[in-house]
């Protein structure tokens, strides 16, 4: 006989539990002061000091206006609703541009494929772009559906572009609270990846959770920072310190923000890239819009520039691109077969 319950009606699985959150474990920074070097720098020693294990952390006073945040969202909302063929015409290209489809997201460990759609972009380069032509990894232009969906570019770049310079405000703190110059990651953002997603997570039901299917399975994200606005249902899961997982919960006027991979390793493992996982449970659709704030991606990443006495031989420099894809070849089935 058929499970005709929704999925209100399902006990939260084992596989998916989690804790409420507490502002001990997830704290909320205020960025109000931002905008002075002392302000910065009492900014900066209170992030690496509250974020240096759990590698989550809200903010809020970050000068990105309402507006643009719900524009963003409507914008997604939006081209998620459109047919299929539609966004099918953009289909994501091994540059990392366009839409996927669900079923192509399976990541590193997970035994199947995550519950979600995606629209990636990143910065805008025109096809005679010398970075292009060299064939630099993650640089390539956008694929955006003007014809189906003129709305989605003028949607989402100015929140892009104010996101990204958030992005530079925080790491500017980072690096003033390692004790570092904060012209290391100046240099290196000179033409910076800063890669967008769009997310949609069908609500799942009974079958995804037989399956132990997530909304984006336990993972870490592959850049240096990753700036998060997500909608109101929650579903953000968090690896905490001692183990056990917590709710991300949506906070109203803040951004949710993780250190990455890159960053991680940037700072010799003074900060931490923590595991994270999503799971919509809400009986409706979630809509979530990461932007990855990441460098050039001929930026070589040196552990060195912020711990002189790091062992490159056990953390070797590279190039954030090349990292970056490697990652991504590792975790997207697209990239098997891709010809474009």
């Amino acid at each position: 006989m058929a499970d005709d319950r929704s999925v209100h009606d399902i006990d939260t699985p084992a596989y998916a539990t989690a804790k409420a959150v507490s502002v001990d474990q997830i704290p909320v920074i205020d960025l109000t002061a931002a905008d002075t070097p002392q302000g910065r720098e009492a900014i900066g020693a209170e992030l690496v000091r509250k974020v240096s294990e759990i590698g989550f952390f809200y903010v809020k006073g970050h000068g990105v206006p309402v507006e643009s945040c719900e524009t963003a969202m409507m914008a997604s909302r939006d081209f998620f609703a459109l047919p299929e063929a539609a966004k099918a015409s953009i289909a994501i290209d091994r540059h990392q541009r366009g839409w996927m489809a669900q079923g192509l997201a399976n990541l590193e460990g997970s035994a199947t494929h995550d519950a979600k759609e995606v629209f990636f972009w990143g910065r805008e380069v025109a096809a005679d772009d010398p970075d292009v032509q060299a064939g630099l990894p993650l640089v390539h232009p956008n694929q955006w559906p003007d014809e189906a969906a003129p709305f989605l570019r003028e949607g989402i770049l100015p929140y892009y572009r104010q996101v990204m310079a958030l992005g530079g405000v925080i790491l500017d703190c980072l690096a003033r609270g390692l004790g570092a110059d904060p012209q290391i990651f100046r240099r290196a953002y000179h033409k910076p990846l800063g890669r967008g997603q769009l997310v949609y997570y069908p609500a799942i039901d009974s079958t995804d959770i037989a399956a132990e299917r997530f909304g984006a399975a336990p993972h870490t994200d592959f850049g240096v920072l990753t700036v998060l606005q997500q909608d109101s249902l929650g579903g953000l899961q968090v690896l905490n310190r001692d183990g056990s997982w917590i709710e991300a919960m949506p906070i109203a006027g803040t951004f949710v923000c993780n250190i990455g991979d890159l960053l991680e390793r940037w700072t010799n493992g003074r900060l931490a890239s923590t595991r994270h996982r999503v799971l919509n449970r809400s009986g409706t659709s979630r809509f979530s819009i990461p932007i990855f704030c990441d460098p050039a991606s001929d930026a070589v990443i040196d552990p060195r520039d912020f711990d002189p006495q790091a062992d490159i031989e056990v953390i070797p420099p590279m190039a954030a691109g090349a990292y970056i894809m490697g990652k991504n070849r590792r975790n997207f089935s697209h990239y098997e077969d891709s010809r474009s």
